[in-house]
């Protein structure tokens, strides 16, 4: 009763009850100052009570009749949109079930085998309603929107839609979804879409490598002839992408044209680079081009900027390549030839003034090699930090680097040395200032250095390097000394210390690391030199060095020698030519075992490459050696590695061994079919 008494109470609405309780406590009153009232005043309220039940009880009557009225209007209205939808529409279950289809849909597909590209879509929309239940568990979300870009007969659809749960196999732990799908046609919007990018421009920079030595070496009378010849080559290749050329200076070309030509240079590869080539020229020497081409940017200035900062990484890579920038990624062509070495001394004497003035107007200089240091790192090191010492500066070396040949380098270091020059990266990392001046030897790469945390805490950087430039290169260095043609960042530092206006006197550690460095990457002077590493190496010798002691510190002992042999001898042969080996042990030497094995493989007849692959850390190493028939630093780099053709090297995370073998046959693979194309 109480409960009936109660749902007849909720049945009056609000305002009607604050108008009874109002009227309840006058007749209250009124009956407190006349008792033959009471009577009245109940039957009264009672007659009240009654009459704003039934008014509210009918006119909620009829509000549900309206609302159930509305709601089958509504319903109606509903299946009439989904029976006559201006769009295709499908009823299915992502196990390929179809349970009910629009006569849109029917139509629009009526000549299209549907079926396949049905189950094909379902299987990928489970997956993805899966991975989308899985996450929203942990988001407590309940997102059921499906939208998916669908190519079919040509056409492009937008596919959007919700899914519900429509049943579920417990033994197979599997369930399966009910979907309602719209094909919206979308093909003249991506068309549109199409159109305009392709009417994009894009902008390029074509250069001439070695364009001052050419014209040395040309006759007078012959030097017109061949420059017609060059940019008659040039036009034409340009002609068949209806681009513009425009001669900005003597071996400069800007390059503009429509982004629809770009995919057809890419197939191409750039064809240039090699018809160059075929340009004889007296003496046997080879012209070679070096293009940057980028669409990025809002601007044709913008996008300009853009080409001349890759043109920067393609020289800094050798030249004879092309490079293009396109979604904030660089692909790389061509750059199999040897690197021209440059004779003139400019440069060095250059760097050399400007590397004094930001010692001295710096507070303090650190220097720092790449990881994994070797000699060259420690050599080039040495040689900076005489040159600090003498213009009386406070100078420390950061190395973390133990191993083979290090540790006893380091030993002879700390020996002839009057104090403590090396520092960890804790010492590093609580020394440096706004004021420091960090100088990068050996490394150009923001990745590879020895502690990465250093280049944000100053903004005076410079950068002493002859590796080919990689894309994740140090951008923010006041000043950059990087040559590819020279055989060792020793080979750089025996130069500056040539052309440095403070006197300077190196200590024999210092003349015999810096010996060393050109020693090991030359490997021996056999690999990668030109007429200035003897230069640079007579400059030394002229010093004082000692060629015994520093070969000693080259010398294997047995054990290592032993492990050598037996990583040679586990070398398998792809290509013919090519020996790739792994290195199973883990510890600290495993990188200079590697370098040793690769250096031993290439001493082998027919062997024209090897790689060795071992583990450093966490890391998976190779070590690539060429007698520069294969460009091995064009391989490793395809694994995110670096260096020159015929020394390179790389490190991968994340793979075992023998992963990181299958890869790199599959990158050899392909750097043989990019030669054969």
């Amino acid at each position: 009763m109480q409960n009936s008494n109660k749902r007849t109470f909720e049945i009056i609405n609000s305002r009607t009850k604050i108008y009874l309780v109002i009227i309840a406590i006058l007749l209250v009153i009124i009956c407190c100052y006349q008792i033959a009232f009471v009577m009245p005043a109940v039957i009264l309220y009672g007659l009240i009570c009654f009459y704003a039940f039934w008014t509210s009880k009918k006119r909620k009557a009829e509000i549900s009749e309206h609302i159930q009225e509305l709601t089958i209007n509504v319903d109606s209205a509903a299946k009439n949109t989904l029976i006559n939808s201006p769009f295709p529409l499908i009823i299915m279950e992502t196990d390929g079930n179809t349970i009910w289809k629009s006569s849109k849909f029917v139509s629009e597909f009526e000549n299209v085998h549907i079926e396949n590209t049905l189950n094909v879509l379902m299987q990928e929309i489970k997956m993805e309603i899966e991975e989308k239940i899985t996450s929203q568990d942990s988001n407590r979300t309940k997102d059921r929107t499906i939208q998916k870009e669908q190519i079919i007969d040509q056409k492009h659809y937008k596919i959007v839609g919700e899914y519900v749960k429509s049943k579920s196999n417990e033994r197979k732990n599997q369930s399966e979804y009910m979907l309602l799908l719209y094909f919206i046609d979308n093909t003249d919007y991506v068309k549109a879409i199409k159109k305009y990018n392709d009417a994009q421009t894009c902008m390029g920079i074509i250069m001439i490598d070695n364009y001052e030595e050419m014209i040395q070496r040309i006759q007078t009378e012959d030097r017109p002839e061949v420059i017609a010849k060059i940019e008659k080559s040039i036009y034409d290749w340009a002609i068949e992408s209806k681009g513009v050329v425009i001669k900005s200076d003597r071996d400069t070309f800007v390059y503009v044209f429509e982004q629809r030509y770009l995919e057809k240079i890419k197939e191409n590869k750039f064809q240039i680079l090699d018809e160059i080539k075929e340009i004889k020229l007296e003496g046997g020497l080879q012209i070679t081009l070096s293009i940057s081409v980028s669409n990025e940017g809002a601007t044709e200035y913008e996008k300009y900027k853009s080409a001349l900062s890759g043109m920067d990484i393609v020289l800094g890579r050798g030249g004879d390549q092309a490079v293009i920038r396109e979604n904030e990624k660089y692909l790389f062509f061509g750059g199999r030839a040897q690197e021209v070495e440059k004779r003139t001394k400019v440069k060095a004497r250059t760097v050399a003034h400007a590397l004094e003035e930001l010692m001295m107007q710096a507070s303090d200089v650190m220097i720092m090699g790449h990881t994994n240091g070797d000699i060259d790192s420690l050599g080039s090191s040495l040689g900076v930090y005489r040159i600090a010492k003498s213009l009386g500066k406070e100078v420390k070396i950061v190395n973390q680097t133990t191993g083979l040949t290090i540790n006893t380098f380091m030993e002879s270091v700390k020996k002839e040395e009057e104090e403590d020059i090396f520092i960890d990266s804790q010492q590093a990392l609580s020394k440096i200032a706004n004021e420091t001046l960090l100088i990068i030897v050996d490394t150009h790469k923001r990745s590879y250095v020895e502690v990465p945390e250093l280049l944000e805490r100053t903004n005076k950087i410079v950068v002493i390097d002859h590796h080919r430039r990689s894309t994740d290169y140090i951008d923010n260095a006041t000043l950059t000394f990087q040559e590819v043609y020279a055989s060792s960042a020793a080979e750089l530092v025996t130069e500056l210390l040539q052309y440095v206006e403070v006197p300077i006197s190196l200590k024999t550690i210092e003349i015999e690391g810096l010996y060393a460095g050109i020693m090991m990457d030359t490997k021996n002077f056999t690999f990668k030199t030109g007429v200035r590493t003897f230069e640079a190496a007579a400059y030394l010798r002229k010093c004082g060095v000692d060629i015994i002691k520093v070969k000693k510190w080259f010398q294997s002992d047995l054990d290592s020698y032993n492990t050598i042999s037996d990583i040679v001898k586990e070398a398998e042969i792809v290509r013919d030519t090519i020996a790739i080996s792994i290195y199973e042990q883990e510890n600290k030497d495993a990188g200079v075992i590697c370098a040793k094995a690769a250096d031993e493989l290439l001493t082998i007849s027919d062997i024209t490459a090897s790689f060795v692959i071992g583990t450093v850390g966490s890391k998976v190493c190779i070590s690539g050696r060429s007698i520069g028939d294969i460009n091995v630093q064009v391989i490793l780099e395809k694994l995110g590695g670096g260096g020159h053709i015929t020394l390179a090297g790389a490190q991968v995370e994340g793979k075992t061994k023998q992963e990181v073998k299958e890869e790199l046959i599959e990158k050899i693979n392909e750097y043989f079919e990019e030669l054969g194309n």
